[in-house]
């Protein structure tokens, strides 16, 4: 346990966060198709390949997490990623669960599925390289919505989950995020987040999950995307880590912020404010779109852009990582 303690502890330590490269090979697709790049599984590869090999990358990031098609692929030099990355200095991660599905006797809400055959795939995972893997809970905001059949069944599932990952030497990332798409006020998010987390750390201690070996990646606290504009980022900070902090045992390895869609220097902004205050844990960052959206740009699956998408990588990462560091320049 002591080791997977200290895996834990690197994951968050500033002033690195974590890349976020796990979109299924679906959502990839969609994302490709959208830069008029043609999608394919060898599209996907390349694409995860001039992210990770990003120089210095390593200065800023931890950990990379992959989906699992992109876990079991190799770069163009013939390395498997896990390899690879290790090599780099960036430790392995893999997206583990299934996808969220509709809840049964719950109308639109979901449930995240994949721990059938969970502790097989950790178990090959570990065995190939992999340090620390991710699972997604959805928690939409609606007319009453989420219910608590919701909120309970996502947290079971996490649970679950991270003892899994556990029992296999792998750190569980535990992510049960309040989806910011749409117009709720700053007040619903915050509600509803301290339910969720509520769920979500009775589940841990009923499954006496080790807390110093898990990280959590939550929401921020902020109004719906539709009206992000309405809050400072010192009002983002100021509610986030103050609902985090009524909730999230102090025993917590880290938390790493996720995006949830928000503009790359608006998310950076929200980041500084947060990381600025005291808490009881390491904070940090495990963002996807906010630090690839423009490298997919620039690169636009062509080998003579892989240099202009690593660039456009390295200075988001830079960027965000620099807040960690006291330094607000987003």
């Amino acid at each position: 346990m002591d080791e997977l303690r200290r895996a834990a502890k690197e994951l968050v330590a500033r002033p690195r966060g974590i890349l976020a490269a796990d979109e299924s090979p679906g959502t990839m697709d969609k994302r490709l198709e959208g830069q008029g790049i043609t999608a394919s599984e060898d599209a996907r590869r390349a694409y995860r390949e001039m992210l990770v090999t990003t120089p210095d990358l390593s200065d800023s990031v931890s950990g990379v997490i992959l989906c699992e098609e992109t876990f079991n692929q190799r770069l163009s030099d013939g390395r498997p990623f896990p390899e690879a990355l290790a090599e780099l200095g960036l430790a392995t991660g893999v997206k583990v669960d299934t996808g969220a599905k509709p809840l049964a006797g719950a109308p639109g809400e979901t449930v995240t599925e994949g721990l059938d055959g969970l502790r097989d795939r950790l178990q090959d995972f570990a065995s190939r390289g992999a340090v620390f893997a991710k699972w997604r809970a959805v928690i939409t905001i609606g007319p009453g919505l989420p219910t608590h059949r919701a909120l309970r069944a996502n947290a079971h599932a996490l649970a679950r989950y991270a003892m899994l990952c556990q029992e296999q030497g792998i750190v569980p990332i535990v992510e049960p995020e309040v989806v910011a798409a749409g117009e709720q006020t700053m007040d619903q998010c915050e509600a509803v987040t301290n339910f969720a987390m509520l769920e979500v750390f009775a589940e841990l201690a009923y499954a006496e999950l080790d807390l110093p070996s898990m990280v959590l990646k939550p929401n921020m606290i902020t109004p719906g995307l539709d009206r992000l504009d309405e809050a400072t980022a010192a009002e983002v900070a100021e509610s986030t880590v103050a609902a985090l902090g009524r909730v999230v045992p102090p025993e917590v390895a880290g938390i790493a912020f996720l995006s949830g869609g928000q503009p790359a220097d608006v998310a950076t902004q929200h980041l500084a404010g947060i990381a600025a205050r005291p808490a009881p844990w390491p904070l940090t960052f495990s963002f996807g779109r906010a630090l690839v959206d423009q490298a997919l740009h620039d690169w636009g699956g062509r080998v003579e852009g892989i240099s202009a998408g690593q660039a456009a990588l390295g200075e988001r990462v830079r960027a965000t990582s620099a807040v960690l560091r006291g330094s607000v320049n987003a």
